[in-house]
């Protein structure tokens, strides 16, 4: 494998494009498109770390390996779809499975790890993606109701081979004969798949090791024992794969040691029979911990852009604002602790009641040049924006309220007034 080639995605509108790249090429960031999606990109210099670049700071790329990004590409799942992503930390996946099934569309990810989830959160919160849902959780104790998803993304844990370039420690690990128990619980998850999956729904299982235990067979094993058929994928352009290694595999793809990207192993099934579940959509509006919110009705949200929320509901948790979209409040149990997208805060109550945005919360900015919007900052200098975000104060005309920062025409983050000077809210 290539262990020096780095590779990230964009994650912005088609609009802002131009923008962001033009961001990245202003800080000394020469890259190329990649031929397997629109939005990768691969780096030809790189002046310093990439993740230290304003981009990946404002949340407007991801740095993701190349072989990461094909489990949701093949997946593939149709703009508005409902996705479980099993085991989703750090959330590469489940990031770009939130662009892939657009605003109308929602990702539900789990993760056992309170660590891990933390930084699957804050991925997504930098990254904008609103339409997604996380709970602390073991994906194999889940509470949904058999066949209540037709997309489900399984990339369990798994022994790592393919990325022995960048950790080479994996082989002392999961070496030969050490990994049993990751096995084992592959077979588990891929059977708390296929019973989660509805009819014709499908599933895509990934690894990112060269192991023909954890790849192959596990296939195998899935073909003979689950009520799952083999879907064969379509190669993308741009990587080398290699033969299977067991027969009766066709339409499985195993990146090669001679391609670029780390090593990763891909299966898609399709359920064969069983049954529907039966979705109540109200179920859990009447159990939730938190109360209902109209941000139109509030103090302060006459600034904020709401026709940017994909369809659902804003709740107030304890003064915490959560955007919790409708296709989780449909699927979601009851009995199981969730969280939606944080929005901002809310303080007073009644009719004193106010909400101020996230920091992050750039789905609430309205485009460039809308009447009533907010009092707003932009910028094409990249100093003044590596100002803000080295805890500096830029001058701004006094008022109330936060402001919206933008970088041309894309929208940033929202700023906080101290007098007649702004500085990030967030962090």
């Amino acid at each position: 494998m290539t262990a020096t080639l780095r590779t990230f995605r964009l994650v912005c509108d088609d609009h802002a494009v131009p923008h962001v790249e033009a961001l990245l090429a202003a800080q000394g960031f020469a890259f190329e498109p990649e031929p397997f999606y629109p939005l990768a990109r691969r780096l030809i210099r790189e002046p310093f770390a990439l993740g230290d670049s304003l981009a990946a700071r404002f949340g407007l790329i991801y740095i993701q390996d190349r072989s990461s990004m094909l489990p949701p590409l093949l997946l593939d799942p149709e703009a508005g779809a409902s996705v479980l992503d099993m085991c989703s930390a750090p959330g590469s996946k489940t990031g770009l499975l939130s662009r892939l099934v657009g605003r109308e569309g929602f990702v539900f990810a789990s993760e056992p790890s309170a660590d891990r989830l933390g930084t699957l959160r804050a991925n997504l919160r930098r990254t904008g993606s609103v339409n997604t849902a996380t709970a602390k959780a073991k994906a194999q104790d889940l509470p949904f109701p058999d066949g209540s998803w037709d997309c489900i993304q399984l990339d369990p844990p798994c022994s790592g081979w393919g990325t022995v370039d960048k950790n080479p420690k994996v082989m002392e690990l999961w070496g030969e004969g050490k990994t049993g128990p990751l096995v084992a619980l592959q077979k588990t998850l891929l059977t708390k798949a296929a019973a989660l999956l509805a009819p014709d729904g499908s599933v895509l299982y990934s690894t990112c090791t060269t192991n023909v235990e954890e790849n192959e067979a596990q296939v195998a094993w899935a073909l003979d024992t689950l009520d799952l058929a083999l879907e064969p994928l379509a190669a993308p352009p741009g990587f080398i794969f290699g033969q299977p290694e067991l027969p009766g595999m066709d339409g499985v793809l195993r990146v090669a040691a001679d391609s670029e990207g780390q090593g990763f192993f891909l299966a898609r099934f399709r359920k064969q029979g069983g049954a529907c579940a039966t979705l109540d959509p109200g179920a859990q509006k009447t159990e939730l911990p938190g109360h209902r919110l109209d941000l139109s009705r509030m103090a302060g949200s006459d600034i904020l852009h709401l026709p940017g929320l994909p369809p659902g509901e804003v709740y107030d948790f304890g003064g915490k604002a959560f955007f919790l979209h409708e296709q989780g409040l449909a699927r979601i149990p009851q009995s199981l602790r969730w969280q939606g997208f944080a929005l901002g805060k809310v303080s007073g109550q009644g009719r004193d009641a106010r909400f101020r945005p996230d920091g992050a919360a750039r789905i609430l900015l309205p485009p460039p040049g809308t009447r009533n919007g907010p009092d707003a900052l932009r910028l094409d200098d990249i100093a003044d924006l590596e100002r803000l975000l080295s805890g500096q104060s830029l001058p701004h005309a006094p008022g109330k309220g936060p402001v919206g920062l933008y970088y041309r025409d894309v929208p940033l983050a929202w700023l906080s007034r101290k007098g007649n000077r702004v500085v990030m809210s967030m962090k």
